[in-house]
């Protein structure tokens, strides 16, 4: 009986869908150990479910994939599926797990209609209750509900089995960028539905932001009351009412009403929020306010779990949204669990709520002789349908929800247009999204993948172009990696074009599974598990690590997406800018600090104004500050702080919004500060050795490995980097590597005394081509140690553009590191917006980045000075790029895994003129060529000394 294998329909006896509800209806959780058994395939699991004997067979905690509790193995895939394409065939070798369990019937559901209910089980399942074929049902993220009343009896024991696929039908359907885990991954509940209880609600609240009012209307399937104890209403359901004096819901503001629905047959609690979207003359809004997305994508996940995530991952995906600022929502690309958008009607973020549906896999206009994709083949039409009606009935009542999505890259079918119908004619009141109708055939909502700046510009001045609808990039700034970089250029865009609001970070966090490879524990990627087909490391893009920690992206985007903006007003003041959608500023309070080369000379209150959204002022400094900035000592920087004022249901007070940094003097050329404190020494031996008769200033060895002086051991030109998932997956790095930039060798060309200053020449090229770098370094003594002056030429048929160009070197082991520049995390051209100038100190291994594949990391540009333990160095001229390593760049470009990066008894300083940006080329535009390092004559002036 396993024809509903390669079904295309949606399942069998399963009961219409219905909405989400808190309810008085009895339930009996049947989440915990359940007996399970493996079969390699569907023809080898036995035809027992009606009498099965689970005498010998495992227990498997619910929910949870199989994969994780030791049964197979998991696979990553972006696009390909990794079966045949024929559908709605699936491999003979198609794993089939069973779980069983008895549950004992309360005695009071007598009379009631006895239901179960699955959240979610991945991909296609079957329910057999005391021994009876029950029905089968598909949709691995939406809920299935069998009515099994005939089949148990309250009072007595009944057992429950369940046969899962981790391949069907449904799998064409379900080919989302993400691990393939099979099994029952949601909550099962045994409920007690009485008859006169309703079952299905649907609360239609609306507020009207010209005269305050708000609206309500709440149909119901048994008719009953709804009261608001906080509005003093009472209203008979399916009649519309308007309600004076109520506070609107917004993802700022997320004000809730509760309500409770009374019936004979019992309550259910309601939380009500007044809100209305409307697109107005190409503009989204809610409640009248146009709205910017400053959204992410957000996959469920867990590094040991899965997608079987606990209410404690979901409320801790919302704090680190709503502390960083972020005030949206796409569930790529499935409905989330039910919590999650509760917790998004609590917290505020806007949701975007995704169908179940991705068929990348086909191709998105599939040419004879090749298969149409799902979405034009009338077989799936049925399925495809029922997912996008089962997805708006569970998500109706959730005022987060302000968009529908019919899925994910599917290509373009008349599939689509009977999804959008249905939602539609269900819910007229919000608009719908599909990315892939780039012509705007029938969505409401205008949507791009990974379009340039200078594209959604494009888009932003001409409303002749696809029906002057809001344009939003549903994904967008691919955090794979080291980036995203260029995300100031966007919210340029967004701010300027009335049209283009905003878009979704791909994505939020890396999907890295906790495992354990050669005895060391890793976050897995693609082909980690052994799997034939896979795309590698694609699956870890998010802005937090798989911990949840937060990457630097993600301070990034934090910085770039602040709600209040401060910059210098021009005048020796302070311009303050709301952005806030709805909220005034009376929430925060500003503080000012001033620097002079990193130590704090001054703090005071900020006076600024209240702000209304989209005001702005111009703040005069504190007199006591005004007085240091007059001072013009070198290096004055000024640091205003926006924090809230009191504590909010998801930050505490003091937790920082904003934040601005303005320098007050005029710069000049680098300045020196005192030399720091040193925990050791670096070398016994004397940074500068003594002039003899006959000898130069500065003595070293110059060699094949670099150039030994002063302390600094094999120091040499840098042209390479470690390639960044940007530089590897567009093909950059293979362009660099046919360059041969990472494989230059060093000659000595000359050396010796001249003009006061220890002279060498080299020349820096790689084998068999003919280019090369000529490079100049005049080591000069000082005080305490040395000054390099390096120039360098390129010569010959030079790359246009170079990975980084700076000099690296070695020294014995470095314990820690201060330094002034920027901070405290890493920063690079096009991702310096998070970088604030001051002074830092950190342990080596705390400079280091753990993205799940090493890559270029830990670079804190624009360095004045960095001391290593007792060694100083000091930018003479320009500021450079600071890279400290226990390792090397071939060691970081060879490992897999972060914990393959084993320090040893050396340390590797890199310190840069320039790097190339980051970019997010692994999916998105090419980098700009602002941000490129391009080939050209260069210097460097550093002073090196020993304190």
């Amino acid at each position: 009986m396993s024809d509903y294998v390669e079904d295309f329909g949606s399942g069998a006896n399963v009961l219409p869908p219905r909405s989400w509800l808190d309810d008085d209806a009895r339930r009996v959780p049947l989440g915990g150990e359940w007996s399970f058994r493996l079969s390699p395939t569907v023809a080898a699991a036995p035809d027992d479910l009606t009498d099965p004997d689970t005498t010998g067979w495992d227990t498997i905690t619910v929910p949870g994939h199989w994969q994780l509790s030791g049964y197979g193995k998991p696979a990553y895939t972006n696009v390909v599926y990794p079966f045949p394409l024929e559908p709605p065939y699936v491999p003979t070798d198609n794993p089939t797990g069973d779980y069983v369990r008895t549950v004992t019937v309360p005695a009071d559901f007598a009379g009631a209609k006895i239901v179960l209910r699955f959240e979610g089980v991945d991909s296609r399942f079957a329910v057999y209750v005391n021994g009876e074929w029950v029905g089968w049902s598909s949709g691995s993220r939406l809920a299935s509900e069998f009515d099994v009343t005939a089949l148990v009896a309250p009072g007595n024991e009944a057992r429950i089995a369940v046969r899962v696929h981790q391949w069907s039908a449904g799998s064409y359907v379900e080919d989302q960028d993400m691990w393939w885990l099979s099994g029952i991954f949601r909550e099962v509940n045994l409920l007690a539905l009485r008859p006169d209880a309703p079952t299905d609600v649907f609360v239609k609240a609306a507020w009207d932001h010209v005269d305050g009012a708000g609206t309500l209307l709440v149909e119901s399937d048994v008719p009953g009351t709804v009261s608001v104890a906080e509005l003093g209403l009472e209203v008979p359901t399916g009649e519309h009412v308007r309600v004076e004096g109520v506070q609107p819901w917004s993802a700022e503001v997320p004000r809730l009403y509760d309500a409770v629905l009374r019936t004979a047959g019992g309550d259910v609690r309601l939380r009500i929020g007044f809100r209305t979207v409307a697109i107005v003359d190409g503009i989204f809004t809610v409640n009248g306010n146009r709205v910017l997305f400053n959204g992410v994508n957000r996959h469920e996940f867990h590094p040991d779990r899965g997608r079987s995530v606990t209410e404690q991952d979901m409320l801790d995906d919302v704090l680190v949204m709503k502390r960083a600022g972020i005030n949206a929502v796409r569930t790529s690309h499935y409905p989330p669990h039910p919590h999650f958008l509760e917790l998004c009607d609590e917290y505020g973020l806007y949701v975007i709520d995704e169908c179940d549906l991705e068929s990348h896999g086909f191709g998105y206009e599939p040419q004879p002789p090749k298969l149409p994709n799902p979405v034009m083949d009338e077989r799936f039409r049925d399925d495809l349908v029922n997912r996008m009606r089962r997805t708006v009935h569970r998500d109706k009542n959730h005022p987060s929800i302000v968009i529908w999505s019919l899925g994910n890259e599917c290509g373009m079918g008349d599939n689509l247009k009977a999804m959008y119908d249905l939602v539609k004619e269900l819910d007229p009141s919000r608009p719908v999204h599909y990315e892939r109708d780039t012509e705007a055939e029938f969505v409401d909502i205008y949507s791009r993948m990974y379009a340039s700046p200078e594209q959604c510009a494009e888009i932003g001045a001409d409303a002749a172009l696809y029906r002057n609808l809001p344009y939003i990039l549903c994904e967008y700034g691919h955090a794979m990696g080291n980036g995203p970089g260029g995300l100031l250029d966007y919210r340029e865009v967004f701010e300027k074009y009335p049209r283009c609001q905003g878009g979704f970070i791909w994505e939020f966090i890396d999907h890295g599974l906790r495992t354990t490879i050669d005895g060391r524990e890793v976050y897995a990627y693609g082909g980690d598990f052994g799997e034939p087909i896979h795309d590698g490391n694609f699956v870890c893009d998010g802005l937090l690590f798989p911990d949840r920690t937060p990457s630097p992206g993600m301070h990034e985007f934090v910085k770039v997406i602040e709600p209040v903006r401060i910059v210098a007003d021009g005048n020796d003041g302070v311009t303050v800018t709301n952005h806030y959608e709805v909220l005034d500023t009376s929430h925060l309070v500003f503080t000012a600090r001033v620097e002079v080369e990193g130590e704090v000379v001054g703090t005071a209150p900020l006076n600024v104004p209240v702000l209304a959204p989209g005001a702005s002022t111009s703040v005069e400094l504190p007199p006591e500050l005004d007085k240091l900035r007059a001072e013009g000592r070198p290096e004055t920087w000024l640091t205003v702080t926006a924090e809230l004022a009191d504590a909010t249901p998801w930050a505490t007070a003091g937790h920082r919004i904003a934040w601005g940094q303005i320098r007050l003097d005029q710069p000049t050329t680098p300045t020196t500060a005192p030399a720091a404190a040193s925990a050791s020494a670096v070398s016994s031996a004397p940074l500068v050795q003594s002039a003899s008769a006959g000898e130069p200033v500065v003595g070293g060895v110059a060699g094949a490995a670099g150039i030994s002086v002063a302390g600094l051991t094999n120091v040499r030109l840098d042209v390479w980097r470690a390639p960044i998932d940007n530089d590897a997956i567009p093909g950059v790095a293979a362009a660099w590597r046919e360059q041969g930039l990472h494989r230059v060798q060093h000659r000595i060309v000359s050396q010796g005394e001249r003009d006061g200053a220890w002279e060498v020449v080299t020349r820096t090229a790689p084998p068999a081509l003919q280019w090369g770098l000529r490079s100049t370094w005049r080591w000069t003594a000082v005080e305490d140690g040395v000054v390099l002056q390096l120039s360098l030429v390129p010569e010959g048929l030079f790359p246009e553009v170079l990975p980084r160009l700076g000099i690296t070197f070695e020294l014995p082991k470095v314990q820690q590191v201060e330094w002034f520049g920027t901070g405290p995390n890493e920063a690079y051209v096009d991702t310096r917006a998070a970088a604030a100038v001051g002074k830092y100190s950190a342990a080596v291994a705390e400079l280091q980045t753990p993205y799940v594949r090493p890559q270029e990391n830990g670079q804190r540009i624009d360095t004045r000075w960095a001391t290593l333990d007792t060694l100083r160095i000091e930018a003479v001229d320009d500021l450079f790029g600071l890279t400290v390593r226990d390792w090397t760049t071939h060691d970081l470009e060879s490992a897999k895994h972060t914990p393959d990066l084993v320090p040893g008894d050396t340390t590797h300083v890199t310190l840069d003129i320039a790097q190339t940006g980051v970019g997010t080329a692994a999916c998105g535009p090419a980098l700009p060529t602002r941000d490129k390092l391009t080939t050209t004559p260069s210097h460097l002036t550093l002073r090196f000394t020993t304190g």
